[in-house]
């Protein structure tokens, strides 16, 4: 548990990069005539708990698009390595001065601000090293696909930097922090009802259509809840269906390109 007498400054740090495999160059795909990365990082900036928010992309010449963005919209943008993206988020949260590192994915155009604050607020007043709204399989997940946020102090991500070594554990940030029980306190949020099943990510093209139609239905709003997004997606289960056939990617796969640590 944090001491309240003492400021704490709590850094989002937004991973995103043009080469994705199932739909590259989708984190700058317009989406109601943003691209999806200005949807991330301004509803992850409405979060009250937040003090920064970073961008944390490569040093790939691919993403110097990120950078051009980042800088055309006086985002924080750190660089950093490829595949090693334990390494990146470490890295990112130095430059910043971090106490306190929230994860979050540049492919989760609905990210909800007022959720980011609620598991920033219970994480701040708990005494564990990492809480998460989701666990991948086996375990189960009650948050929707596309509303992972994964919170660290910033000792506990110096400790997984120091002692990771396998290229899955670098590369998917933090399954060093629960891949063997009792190395970390962790605590997992869950939501009542159970949302687990819904996919509000955008991996692939028909989880871009589904996004791209859903804000429609909001337009010209953007800053809807991923809440008011499952309402409106119970009375149109025909978009719902859009990527009904997509499958989430294996986690326990790293990218063939990772050579290890440098």
């Amino acid at each position: 548990m944090f001491s309240m007498s003492q400021p704490v400054k709590v850094v989002a740090i937004i991973q995103a990069r043009m080469t994705s495999s199932r739909l590259p160059g989708k984190v700058l795909k317009e989406i109601a005539s943003f691209p999806m990365l200005y949807h991330v990082v301004n509803r992850v900036m409405a979060a009250k708990k937040v003090d920064e928010v970073v961008v944390a992309t490569t040093k790939d010449a691919a993403d110097d698009l990120i950078l051009k963005f980042c800088l055309q919209n006086n985002y924080n943008c750190f660089r950093g390595n490829s595949y090693d993206v334990l390494d990146r988020y470490f890295q990112a949260a130095v430059q910043t001065e971090a106490d306190v590192i929230v994860r979050i994915t540049s492919d989760c155009p609905l990210m909800d601000s007022a959720m980011i604050d609620m598991l920033v607020d219970t994480f701040l007043s708990s005494d564990v090293d990492f809480l998460t709204n989701r666990l991948p399989p086996p375990w189960k997940r009650t948050y929707p696909i596309g509303l992972d946020v994964e919170i660290v102090r910033f000792s506990g991500l110096e400790r997984a930097w120091r002692e990771a070594q396998s290229p899955f554990e670098r590369e998917h940030v933090m399954p060093y922090f629960y891949d063997k029980p009792g190395r970390f306190k962790i605590q997992v949020v869950d939501h009542d009802p159970d949302f687990g099943e819904k996919r509000l990510t955008v991996d692939t093209p028909e989880d871009f259509e589904l996004i791209s139609r859903l804000f429609n239905l909001f337009h010209p709003r953007i800053d809807f809840s991923w809440l008011e997004a499952i309402e409106q997606l119970q009375k149109h289960p025909e978009i719902e269906k859009i990527n009904q056939g997509v499958t989430a990617k294996n986690m326990a796969e790293t990218d063939k390109r990772f050579g290890g640590l440098k």
